[in-house]
Formats: structure tokens, C-alpha cells, sequence
């Protein structure tokens, strides 16, 4: 039976749920599945068979995939046991009254106590903190022991990673090893992997440094970051659908990370959770419910672009792989469904005994499933695929430069009809909408109203967002300047002014309930962020309308703009910047949802008269200008249709004139309004004082007057008597 108590190390408490888990070997099966499936797959695939052409010998063939299978477990395992210590934990045994999530955010209800054993943690060197939470502890730990195997393993691929594609055998010698530096500073896989490194270890290093919960966060992101160069490479670096490949192999890895790694700290933390099993279950259920559709619908996507036909599908041991991989995410989907609908409402109800059993003994079921679907994607990786992953001799300037054919001559109809998906924004529209139906659906149950236009608001502002990143915009704005300009100038002021109109800020921290064990949820995070100083920063209007303004001097005027084009994480990495950028300065010229300052309403319209002229100013420019920016690319792109590459940029400028004032204009009039029913609400206000106080501010006006009046009679009586 995989379930045993731990009433020897930790006291009873009440309930009796408190006192199960997984402990002891068990918690290694999941490696062990990893490992048997791997070596089954590699077996069934012949991927690990030795190479007729050049052989770096069985070392390498097997230990690879060895290595590449402990590195995944590893970053999934610091990942997940990140986030329980930054998100499903409380950090301290008894939260603070300060702290965010505890009776100081709004919650009047008491944190649960265990009696556990106390830990009690230095901080960078400081002095002693408050007693840690037991389970937040052991997490910890945990993040920081998988640290170090995710940092030695990173490195043994590196190296396995050289071995393989050279063709030779590990060696010692100095010729060697100065191969192995050439492939880690100037190969594309090797840069990959030898940032991988550089993530591992300083990931590492913080897990055992740091203790502030917004250090932890800072230190997750930083892991999940870890996990990009991974998806830049492999299968997906090339081929038919790199943008596609790319960014479907991203959103999987990170859900599985995300995932796989959350099952691994679950289980890890489990006897030291006491009675926040069922609050802790019911928070990890939900992420791991996002991350299950994530998972599913992105590997979906990933086969279909390396697997294009059924016959591969089911005939080709790659695609049978694919099978199986799809038939365990929808086992684990299920038994995640029977957590939610079974297991989670027994915890909470009188008689947890039984389901806690159950909970743990599906736990394992699910470490054991996941870690063999571990080793059959990494079996996957080391197999080649049906659909070939690099360019054909003959390939176009076109795919050699933006990794797509030429798209036909552009009309006002193929606007709306030439599509191509960006999965990572795709994903995030779909996300973020359903929460925010979420979040609506939450203040209806509770009687509270949400205007419906802002509902319409948010709608709008996505479906623009997917038009913009999916749509004509982004198909030719990879091969014309001036497709380009309409695609930024969206993200800047189109899609982000629908959206901050929505206040999805706002919604969200009405909808979410604090926390009251001292654990930080996405309220308690979103109240973080809008008071750090980073948000003071960023949100300050200054510095808003500089960045606003100055970031298309900074981005056309420099190497960013061709690489924002030629490389697929500039490309994502623009249009984040530029969408974040529009956002937070329409934000704070006429958002509703908080802010650390608002500037006067006079000072926001002198910035917006300053921002239209200043892309008056960059539309001119351009329109006038006779040198062709990013010329390596538009110059090169071989289109055989539409007006030269000059002409093109010189349209474009135009287009960043009309498009970027229109809109700017429009938030201008925006200010105007709310400044005049600020005004309105001003005088209604005090007219409410007057009348309550029967106009005593008025009264002591004209007495004071009255009183000077009567002051001036008397000496003006005294002088007259002087003189007389």
C-alpha cells in the first residue's frame, strides 16, 4: 500500500486527514517509471541504435537521453516546488498581520495552526525569521536539491549534446574540449544549452539564498525563463511552421514543467501539509487544470505540424509514440477530474479518512504516469520525425528570412483572410478571457454587478489582440515595412485601450477572496505588484509617456528592429514590450483600476499633446527618410509584387502618423471628459456639504467680508475724525 502515516514525526492534529502522505521510496517511482519507459521507447524507436554514418558510440547514445530525462524531471521539480512556496504555501507557521493574504488584506478569518515542528531560517545572512511553515520548508528544500541535479545535468548535455552531433566520442584531450567551446560560444544548440547552464545555476544559487516570498517569485519566473532555449531548439528549430512549432513546444514544456514539477512538490510536501491539505489540493487542481488543456491542445498542435498525415500517425513508431503520450494526458486529465468532483469536497467534508487515502494513492499513480510519459518525450526527442525539420535547397529569400513562403500580393480582403496562429498570444486571449468570465461569474453569484460594456470592452480588445498577433497584420507584416507599422502601431494604442477600459485589475481583486493563511494567491500578488516600486516606476506618468514615445526611436534606430524580425524571440519579445507599453500609458491617462499616483488631469493632456507630436514628429521622419531601415531583410525579401522596399517604409511612416494620433486624440478627449465630471462631482459634493451643514462654508465666507467690511467703516470713521 502506497499510503503510510507520519504521526512519529509530526504531533496529531485535529482531523484526521492530516496525518497521510507519500513518503520514503515511493516518492522515487516516478523516476523510476521515467527511466524503464524511456529505455523501452528508445528500444521500440531504434533511436538509441548506433549511427551507420558517424557513431559517437554507446556512451553517448545512451547516456543523452539518460541525462535529458533527469534534467527535465529536475527543472519540472524546482519549478513546481517554486510555486507551492510562492503561490499554494504560506511562508510562516503563523502569518503575520501584515502580511499580504493575512487578517491586514481584508480576511477576518483565522489562519489554521499546526503543531508541526518549527523551522526557524536566516535570511541572506540577517537575522532570524519568523518559524517557516513545514511544508514551505520542505519545498524549499526540495527546489534547492533539484537545483543542483538540474544544473549537473544541464551540463552533462551539453556535453552528451556535442558528443552526438559531432560524431565523436567523449575525449579529454585539448583539440576536444576546444571544439566543445567553439560548439558552446558559436553554434546555435550550443548557445542554447550553455544558457540553460547559466539559468541552472544561478536558479540554484537563489533557491538556497533567498527566502522573501517576492524574491521566490522573481527566482520562479527566472526558472520558467529556463525552460525558452529549450523550445528554440530540437525539431522545432526549422521546418514548415517554425513560428508554430516554436511557441506550441514552449506552452507544452511549461505546462508540463508546471504540471509534472507541481505532482513532485505535492508529493514531496505531502506529510507536512496537516490540515491545508484540502485548501492547498484545491489550489494546485485548479492550475493543474489549465495546465492539462495547455498541455493537450499545444502538443495536439506541436504533432500536426511534425506529423502531417494519419497514415504516420499510426504506422510510424514516432507517431505511435505520440498516441501513447496522448492516451496518458488524457488518463492523468481524468484522474485530475475525479479530484475535483470527488476527492476535494470528501476532504472538506466529516469524514476525510478514506478520501485522503484515495488522494495519495491517485497522487502516486499520477507520479508513476507522468514520469513515463517523461521518457517517452524524451524518447520522442531523440527520433526523427515523419515531416522534415530543415529547409529545402531551393528554398525562397522569403522562408530563408522570415521562415515562411511569400504570402500573395496584398488587398484589402486578404487583410482578413491570411492567418497564421501565434499560440503564445492565442493562449493568453483564451486565458485570460475565460478568467475573466471568471471573475464576472463570481460577482453575479454574490449579487454584485459588473458593467457590461466593459465586458464588451474586454472582448473587443482581444479579439484585436488575436487579429493583430494572427491575422494580416502579422503574415505580411513579416515581408512588408508597412504591414509592419500597422501591426505595432495596433499593439500600442488599438488592442490596449480596449483593455484597460475592460479594468481587468479592478474585476479581479473584486472577484478573488483574500487569503487568510499568510499564503499569497493572485490577489494578494496583484496588491503586491501594483504597490512595488517597479510599478511606481513604470506606472509614473513621466516615465509612461517617455517610454511611449521614445521606444520607437530606440527600437527602429537600432540592431533591435532586424532582430525583432529575423529572430523568433525578438519577435515575441516586441510585440510583449510594445503591447505592455501602449497599455500602461493609456492606463494611467484614463484607466479606472489602481495605480500607485495619477497625475493631475492637466499634466496627462500636456503628455498626450506631447506623445502626438512626437509621432508626428517619428511619421515625418520616416516619410522623408531615403535610408531603408532593417535593409538586410526588407531589402533581401525577393517580393515580386508591391512597391519597392523605400517606397514601402516611407508609406509606413505615414501610417505610424494617422494610426498612432487618431487613437491618441480619442484618448485625449477621454482625459477632457473625466476632467469635467471630476469637476461635476466636485461641486456635487459640496453642494451635498452645504446643504447638510445649511451653507455654514458660505455663512463664514460672507461674515469674514462682512466682518473686513465693518473693520474698513470704522477706520475709515477714525480717519474722518482726524481730519476734522
Amino acid at each position: 500500500m502506497p499510503v503510510t502515516t507520519t504521526s512519529r514525526r509530526i504531533p496529531p492534529v485535529s482531523g484526521p486527514a492530516a496525518v497521510l502522505g507519500i513518503r520514503g521510496l515511493w516518492l522515487l517511482s516516478g523516476a523510476g517509471a521515467a527511466l524503464l519507459a524511456l529505455v523501452v521507447a528508445l528500444l521500440f524507436s531504434s533511436a538509441a541504435a548506433a549511427s551507420t554514418l558517424i557513431d559517437p558510440g554507446a556512451l553517448t547514445r545512451w547516456g543523452l537521453p539518460i541525462a535529458l530525462i533527469i534534467h527535465n524531471l529536475a527543472v519540472a521539480t524546482v519549478i513546481g516546488s517554486l510555486v507551492f512556496a510562492v503561490v499554494l504555501l504560506p511562508k510562516d507557521l503563523a502569518p503575520s498581520r501584515h502580511a499580504p493574504g493575512g487578517r491586514s488584506s481584508g480576511s477576518s478569518r483565522r489562519a489554521p495552526v499546526t503543531t508541526a515542528p518549527v523551522t526557524t531560517v536566516p535570511v541572506m545572512g540577517g537575522p532570524v525569521g519568523p518559524p517557516e511553515h513545514p511544508a514551505f520548508t520542505r519545498a524549499m528544500t526540495l527546489a534547492a536539491g533539484a537545483g543542483l541535479l538540474w544544473t549537473i545535468s544541464a551540463v552533462a548535455v551539453l556535453i552528451f549534446t556535442y558528443s552526438d552531433i559531432s560524431g565523436l566520442p567523449i575525449s579529454g584531450t585539448g583539440d576536444y574540449s576546444n571544439q566543445l567551446v567553439y560548439f558552446m560560444t558559436d553554434q546555435a544548440t550550443g548557445q542554447a544549452w550553455l544558457s540553460i547552464c547559466i539559468f541552472a545555476a544561478v536558479v540554484t544559487t537563489l533557491c538556497f539564498g533567498v527566502r522573501s516570498t517576492t524574491g521566490l517569485g522573481l527566482t520562479m519566473v527566472l526558472a520558467i525563463l529556463g525552460l525558452v532555449p529549450q523550445a528554440l531548439i530540437g525539431h522545432s528549430s526549422s521546418g514548415s511552421d517554425h513560428q508554430g512549432a516554436v511557441n506550441s513546444l514552449l506552452l507544452h514544456i511549461i505546462g508540463v514543467a508546471l504540471w509534472v514539477g507541481g505532482i513532485i512538490a505535492l508529493a514531496a510536501v505531502s506529510t507536512k501539509l496537516g490540515k491545508l491539505t484540502a485548501p492547498v489540493l484545491k489550489r494546485f487542481s485548479a492550475l493543474a487544470l489549465v495546465c492539462f488543456f495547455v498541455v493537450f491542445a499545444s502538443g495536439v498542435i506541436n504533432a500536426a505540424i511534425r506529423v502531417t498525415s494519419w497514415n504516420a500517425l499510426f504506422t510510424s513508431p514516432y507517431g505511435q509514440m505520440i498516441m501513447a503520450k496522448t492516451v496518458a494526458t488524457l488518463v492523468l486529465g481524468s484522474i485530475g477530474y475525479m479530484h475535483r468532483s470527488w476527492i476535494i469536497p470528501r476532504l472538506e467534508g466529516k469524514r476525510p479518512l478514506a478520501a485522503s487515502r484515495v488522494l495519495w494513492q491517485l497522487i502516486l499513480g499520477e507520479l508513476i504516469i507522468m514520469g513515463a510519459t517523461s521518457g517517452i518525450a524524451v524518447a520522442l526527442s531523440r527520433s526523427a520525425p515523419p515531416q522534415p525539420t530543415t529547409f529545402a535547397p531551393d528554398a525562397t529569400p522569403a522562408v530563408i528570412l522570415s521562415g515562411y513562403p511569400l504570402p500573395p500580393e496584398l488587398t484589402f480582403s486578404r487583410w482578413f483572410s491570411e492567418w497564421r496562429f501565434d499560440w503564445l498570444w492565442l493562449t493568453f486571449v483564451l486565458v485570460s478571457t475565460a478568467l475573466y468570465f471568471s471573475g464576472m461569474l463570481k460577482l453575479h453569484r454574490r449579487g454584485d454587478k459588473w458593467p457590461v460594456l466593459r465586458l464588451a470592452s474586454w472582448l473587443v480588445g482581444m479579439v484585436a489582440l488575436v487579429f493583430i498577433t494572427s491575422g494580416g497584420p502579422a503574415v505580411y507584416g513579416m515581408v512588408l515595412f508597412s504591414a509592419h507599422m500597422v501591426d505595432h502601431m495596433a499593439l500600442m494604442v488599438v488592442a490596449p485601450l480596449f483593455m484597460v477600459l475592460a479594468a481587468p485589475v479592478s474585476l479581479a481583486l473584486k472577484a478573488l477572496t483574500p487569503r487568510g493563511d499568510g499564503s499569497r494567491g493572485a490577489r494578494e500578488w496583484i496588491l503586491v505588484i501594483v504597490h512595488s516600486r517597479f510599478s511606481k516606476l513604470v506606472t509614473h506618468p513621466l516615465f509612461a509617456a517617455a517610454n511611449f514615445a521614445g521606444s520607437l526611436v530606440l527600437f527602429y534606430y537600432s540592431g533591435a528592429f532586424e532582430y525583432a524580425m529575423r529572430d523568433h524571440i525578438g519577435h515575441e519579445l516586441m510585440i510583449l514590450h510594445f503591447t505592455l507599453t501602449g497599455y500602461v500609458f493609456i492606463l494611467t491617462m484614463i484607466g479606472t483600476d489602481p495605480l500607485p499616483r495619477r497625475a493631475p488631469y492637466p499634466l496627462r493632456l500636456l503628455l498626450l499633446l506631447a506623445t502626438m507630436a512626437f509621432h508626428a514628429f517619428f511619421g515625418v521622419t520616416l516619410m522623408s527618410s531615403t535610408a531603408l531601415l532593417a535593409g538586410d531583410y526588407f531589402g533581401n525579401m525577393g517580393r515580386s509584387w508591391g512597391a519597392s522596399a523605400i517606397v514601402d517604409q516611407q508609406a509606413a511612416g505615414a501610417i505610424a502618423w494617422g494610426i498612432g494620433e487618431v487613437p491618441t486624440l480619442l484618448i485625449a478627449l477621454g482625459v477632457a471628459l473625466m476632467w469635467s465630471r471630476s469637476d461635476e462631482r466636485e461641486m456635487k459634493r459640496k453642494d451635498r456639504a452645504a446643504d447638510r451643514n445649511n451653507d455654514a462654508d458660505l455663512s463664514a465666507y460672507n461674515d469674514m467680508f462682512a466682518d473686513l467690511a465693518q473693520r474698513d467703516g470704522i477706520v475709515h470713521d477714525a480717519k474722518q475724525g482726524e481730519h476734522s
